[in-house]
């Protein structure tokens, strides 16, 4: 929840100029709703692609401050953001929750990035992989493995998010490694082709190592996109 029409348009404008030459990264803002309409004038045309951060498992009706995929779809949305670990703690999403909304956004024709990941005390019981396995599993169960295959899964470990720590690149590789050995338990193709991202505080001084593992596709990138400077130094270590 961060941004205002004035600051979101300085910070896309160095994004969109920072970016120009780089040909072999994807790079896509989620922005609040409220500045849907401003990043699809700004970004409409350009390599930069805009979404959402969460949305409604609900098509329409009775849901007063919700927002449905129809909706993002009017602001020519690709990307929608579900299962954030701050939806998952601050507003209960639960993980059989999570799955209906990453139905909805599939049915929608648009691209989930599905958020799972463990909090320090699930980390430091070991039970990190069968959080992550368990978060996956319920919307396999919900959709089916090929929807994963028009979708992205974000790591994100709780106790790496606005914490100033962030996982090693090895600790990062075996989660991401786990995560495609979980979908390749039903479908080795889909799991594959999934784009994995590493999303626990990725700066501009850790991303090429991160970026570096094999099972590491990407970023989903936090507090450091409030800065372009930072972002785009992200972006070119991807690009690398």
């Amino acid at each position: 929840m961060h941004g205002g029409l004035v600051s979101n348009r300085l910070l896309l404008q160095n994004v969109l100029a920072g970016v120009s030459g780089l040909s072999g990264v994807s790079v896509t803002v989620c922005v609040p709703f409220p500045y849907l309409a401003q990043a699809q004038s700004m970004l409409a045309g350009s390599t930069v692609g805009w979404g959402s951060q969460s949305v409604s498992e609900h098509a329409h009706g009775a849901y007063t401050g919700e927002v449905s995929v129809a909706m993002l779809q009017d602001f020519a949305c690709r990307h929608v953001i579900v299962g954030h670990s701050e939806r998952r703690t601050n507003f209960a999403e639960t993980d059989a929750l999570v799955a209906e909304k990453f139905a909805a956004v599939v049915a929608g024709g648009l691209c989930p990035i599905l958020c799972v990941g463990e909090t320090l005390a699930q980390r430091e019981a070991g039970q990190t992989v069968a959080v992550v396995a368990a978060q996956l599993d319920a919307v396999v169960q919900r959709v089916g493995v090929a929807a994963f295959s028009g979708a992205v899964v974000a790591y994100e470990p709780v106790w790496a998010i606005g914490t100033g720590r962030t996982a090693s690149p090895e600790q990062a590789q075996e989660v991401h490694a786990a995560i495609r050995a979980r979908l390749a338990c039903a479908d080795a193709q889909v799991a594959e082709g999934v784009q994995i991202l590493y999303g626990g505080s990725v700066k501009p001084q850790t991303a090429l190592e991160l970026f570096a593992m094999p099972d590491i596709d990407g970023g989903l990138i936090g507090g450091a996109s409030l800065v372009a400077e930072d972002f785009l130094a992200i972006c070119q270590a991807a690009n690398r």
